[in-house]
């Protein structure tokens, strides 16, 4: 009776839970000097870079939101976001994720952990979830301290949207809120990769490179004029699609698209981590990941899922193509034009119009006429027509398009002078940015039906 309490005493304190682990694997991962450092980096640094770049008096307007840096603090953490997603994010995944399991390869712990806790699976569960909360307080540092520092260094000012609409401060702070949420579900599948690698790959460096370079490898296919189909199958995708927050109406369908491939992604590699792990000859000191294995089991269901995502998207959208059409582009236009045109006419203190009676339409070609009028490319042109109530001759402007394959474009005024060949206007209290002479869009790559 007593050799059978204590054998069950025993065994009481020798199994850890899940919640014990992710403790204890929590304390291990904060007190590693990279990991405070990097915490403390993204708590700090975006508030300082975003203040300090609103007070220059050049801006970053090659970056989505830049050239709006000195009119409001929510462009800051925009700005960003932007960089988060191509080169923060997957670098932050890398590090902490990259490097969980591998670490215990490199100290030699194995064999203490698994007879500390005795469950391969709890300890899966305990690193995964310490891992996932490491990043998940990373990223909320970023989101936060560079909307702090946006706010405190320029104001709590409306917001231009990517169609020139304005978007009330409460409305674009929760526009912004929204956009960094969004990018979790991409970042959760960078972080499941580097969860994959980590196992597959043992104390080897490609582990702890892995995210970063599928993320690298997926912006650079981003970058190529893809079928919009193959595109949105990339949840590389989703770091990109939260543009179509700031749009009226917003364009979410891309969104939603990229948000369920990345889960989707990030489900799939947890659990061919997972299986690797359960497999794992822990005997073995000398350990470094087993090639075959990580192909077969962890390489080669991605690539099926990367096809056959493809093929739903494609079968799922009507888009075909790049999905960008020259009715796309000239909707997008004429639509961001009427309002801008409306905070120029607000500037210069003239009588205001509405989009509707301004009427305002485009007409874009390609390669001046030469070319068909779809894809991207730097050598779209649009001449912008617009009317003003009581004026019988209709007034109108030319762009230049330099549009991007994710469908991101910045038109730049060619003239007239006085509506947007000059990058200043004056207005009654002194020079000031004037928002027709360069301003950027969005085409939304699915098919749309055109809006009245």
């Amino acid at each position: 009776m007593t050799a059978t309490v204590a054998h069950d005493h025993v065994a009481v304190v020798r199994r850890v839970s899940v919640p014990r682990g992710y403790r204890f694997e929590l304390v291990k991962l904060v007190s590693q000097w990279r990991i405070r450092l990097l915490v403390l980096a993204c708590w700090i640094a975006p508030a300082l870079f975003v203040a300090a770049v609103s007070q220059q008096s050049t801006l970053p307007v090659d970056t989505l939101f830049g050239r709006w840096m000195h009119a409001t603090g929510w462009a800051g953490p925009l700005v960003m976001l932007g960089f988060a997603g191509t080169w923060a994010l997957p670098l932050l995944t890398s590090v902490v994720a990259g490097d969980v399991f591998a670490s215990e390869d490199r100290l030699g712990t194995w064999r203490h952990l698994l007879v500390a806790v005795r469950s391969p699976r709890r300890i899966f569960a305990a690193k995964a979830l310490a891992s996932l909360s490491v990043i998940l307080l990373l990223v909320a540092g970023l989101a936060c301290s560079s909307a702090v520092g946006g706010v405190v260094a320029v104001g709590n000012q409306p917001l231009v949207g990517l169609d020139g609409h304005l978007l009330a401060p409460a409305d674009a702070a929760g526009k912004v809120l929204l956009a960094w949420v969004s990018v979790l579900a991409p970042t959760l599948a960078l972080a499941a990769i580097g969860l994959l690698g980590s196992v597959a790959l043992g104390r080897s460096p490609m582990g702890l490179l892995l995210p970063a370079l599928v993320a690298l490898a997926m912006q650079l296919a981003q970058m190529l004029p893809l079928p919009v189909a193959v595109r949105l199958a990339l949840p590389s995708y989703a770091f990109i699609a939260w543009n179509g927050l700031f749009t009226s109406p917003a364009q979410v369908g891309p969104l939603l698209i990229g948000i369920v491939v990345s889960l989707v992604w990030a489900v799939l590699a947890t659990a061919l981590a997972y299986l690797l792990f359960l497999r794992r000859d822990f005997t073995n000191l000398t350990y470094d990941g087993s090639g075959s294995r990580a192909i077969t089991t962890g390489l080669l269901p991605l690539v099926g899922l990367v096809a056959l995502t493809v093929t739903v998207v494609a079968v799922a959208t009507p888009s075909v193509g790049s999905g960008i059409q020259q009715d796309k582009v000239q909707r997008s236009v004429a639509m961001a034009f009427a309002h801008l045109y409306r905070l120029q006419t607000k500037q210069l203190n003239r009588p205001d119009v509405t989009e509707a009676q301004l009427r305002a339409t485009a007409a874009c070609n390609k390669g001046a006429g030469q070319l068909a009028a779809e894809g991207p490319g730097n050598d779209w042109r649009c001449v912008v027509s617009w009317h003003l109530p009581g004026v019988e001759a209709a007034g109108t402007a030319i762009y230049q398009l330099d549009v991007t394959a994710d469908g991101r474009f910045v038109a730049d005024g060619d003239g007239p002078k006085e509506v947007n060949g000059y990058f200043l206007v004056r207005t009654p209290i002194g020079d000031a940015p004037n928002p027709l002479w360069q301003f950027d869009g969005n085409v939304e790559l699915l098919a749309t039906t055109a809006k009245g």
